[in-house]
């Protein structure tokens, strides 16, 4: 079963992050905006379980290409990393999926922009990340805990804040207003 394991740090600036990653010979990825949508029982068991559901849409910003994904990610194990289960599939229609799963009986929960800048180095990913009501966020996707942190070091983030929630949860935690479907957007 395939794992997610990674590092999520809050930051005050990207560039600084940028300047390291150009210094060390990363490879830049490219940039997207997408638009994440998040789905459950409407009795919330998938939440109730620690597990997500969600449909992405990505717009490249250089060529306006949009690809979909599907994901679904599974509790998270204990540890100093956000570590869990996570199985990801492509889909040619974020429309059609989204309407498949309401089909389903699933319902949208939460609806998020992300702005995500993407570099690779040492055989991790690296998302420079920016959320509305959030701000700024650097993710280190690798292998193995050592990876992940050589580098964190490299990149000058240990003393950076390290954040465990998810995205989701963050933002599911400043909503005040009750609504069963939440929407963040730039």
């Amino acid at each position: 079963m395939p794992t997610e394991l990674e590092a999520k740090l809050r930051v005050s600036d990207h560039q600084p992050v940028r300047e390291r990653l150009r210094a060390f010979g990363a490879e830049p990825r490219g940039s997207v905006l997408e638009t994440n949508t998040l789905l459950d029982t409407p009795d919330g068991q998938l939440h109730a379980r620690g597990c997500g559901l969600r449909v992405r849409s990505a717009v490249q910003d250089d060529t306006g290409a949009v690809t979909c994904t599907v994901t679904y990610k599974g509790p998270r194990s204990a540890g100093v990393l956000k570590q869990r289960e996570e199985i990801e599939t492509t889909a040619g229609d974020s429309d059609a999926m989204r309407a498949l799963f309401h089909a389903l009986g699933y319902t949208r929960s939460l609806i998020f922009e992300k702005r995500r800048e993407t570099w690779a180095m040492s055989g991790c990913l690296i998302e420079l990340d920016e959320v509305p009501h959030l701000g700024l966020f650097v993710e280190v996707e690798g292998p193995d805990e050592a990876t992940i942190h050589n580098v964190i070091d490299a990149l000058d983030l240990n003393a950076a804040e390290r954040v465990v929630d998810s995205y989701a949860a963050l933002l599911a935690a400043t909503a005040t207003d009750g609504a069963r479907e939440l929407v963040f957007r730039f």
